[in-house]
This record gives structure tokens, sequence and C-alpha cells, in this order.
């Protein structure tokens, strides 16, 4: 999870309907994620040679404020890209999401008492995230960046000016390893949009590795 601050004006047109951006320490975020989809269903279903594959988003944060309820604190996606045409079929047809699908590679090696954990994706030429970090899992910090990145439970998508689709995500709490270092070679004009062509040469506020979990997503319903 590479993180970056970012000008809260640039996402005003991503942000869906009855939401507003989330800040951590008054920054506004979008993250690049690298992951794999393990033993995956959908509707609770394998769908064959659709079980275990990779998956790099980048993504904004949320928040939904209901009366008398706490504010569901979600993601935005602004493009997820997979390995496989039914995989962004499926997402985008259920979820309205905003699913590409190019070649992909992972590799996860253990190395020197650590983790080395790259992914490559495909456009034009290839792009890549990788970083080194200790095997030591480290608890998450109440009120720590690590947790406002991690802990968000909702999903939204834009569907139009004024009607936003909505979906609950469940999983444990997760843990982290201590990142020692990073490299990113992404043009994120070309896979994101001149909105982003300012990251290319950003540094990120902050580099996470991650033990995921099992995660169960629940049906949508739309919101106006």
């Amino acid at each position: 999870m590479a993180n970056y601050a970012i000008d809260p004006e640039i996402l005003k047109k991503y942000l869906p309907a009855n939401t507003e951006l989330d800040v951590w320490n008054g920054k506004c975020f979008v993250s690049l994620i690298g992951f794999m989809f393990l033993n995956t269903r959908v509707k609770g279903i394998k769908v064959s040679f659709h079980v275990n594959f990779e998956e790099v988003n980048l993504r904004f944060y949320v928040k939904r404020k209901i009366v008398g309820e706490a504010s569901r604190r979600g993601v935005v996606f602004i493009r997820e890209i997979v390995p496989k045409c039914m995989l962004s079929f499926i997402a985008n047809k259920l979820y309205k999401e905003h699913y590409v699908t190019m070649p992909m590679q992972h590799e996860w090696q253990d190395i020197n008492e650590g983790w080395k954990v790259e992914y490559k994706w495909k456009k034009d030429n290839w792009h890549s995230l990788q970083v080194e970090a200790s095997n030591i899992l480290n608890p998450i910090h109440i009120g720590s960046q690590e947790e406002f990145i991690t802990e968000h439970y909702w999903g939204y998508s834009k569907l139009s000016e004024n009607k936003t689709l909505e979906y609950r995500v469940e999983h444990p709490r997760w843990q982290i390893y201590p990142v020692n270092s990073f490299s990113i070679n992404v043009d994120f004009a070309s896979l994101y949009g001149q909105d982003f062509k300012f990251l290319n040469n950003q540094i990120p506020d902050s580099v996470f590795l991650a033990e995921g979990s099992e995660i169960q997503v629940f049906n949508n319903r739309n919101i106006f």
C-alpha cells in the first residue's frame, strides 16, 4: 500500500453523491495497492481459472454520515486492474466498478528474515510496485495512519451525479510488516488519467505491507 497526499480538489469530480472526503490529520490520500485474491468465490461459487489472481488498484477515502449512526467510512476506486477479462466483467456488472484487464505478474520471496513482494502489470510498458520488509508482524495502532488506510468497511461507486452504489466489506483487523525499502515504477497518467500525473514525481507519504485475511463483500444497494 503506497499512500500519497493529494489536493482534495482533484478528487471532487470522482466523489459519489451522499459521501464526503475522509481525511487523516488534515490530509487527503490516494493509495496504490497491490494484492492477491486467493480462494475467491462469487456469490459462493468458485469460477474455474478465476480463483487466485492479482489485483492492483488506485483508491481514495470517503465517509457517509447517517443520522443516529456512526459515519460509514469507505473507499472509492479510481481504477482496478486484474489479469482476466471475466473478472472485470463480473465486478463491473455486479458492483459498477472500474475494472480493466491487463497482463499481470507477482512475486513473493522469503529473503533474509523478511519479505520481498512485487506486483507488475502491463499497459504499453510494464509498471511495478515492490517492497522489502521485515517478516515480524506488528499490530496496527488506534489512531495511526495505518489504521486510517486499512480500516474502511464500505465501498462506494459513483453511478451518476445524484446516485451512488454502496456495499459493505467485512474482514478482521489486519497487521503489518515494517517496510525497509520500496520501489514504484508507475506511469500514473497513462493508467489513471492526467489528474494523477503529478504522482509520477511524488514520493509517497507512507508505504505499508499488510498481512491480509478472509474478506466478505456483501450485496450492494443504490442510495440517492
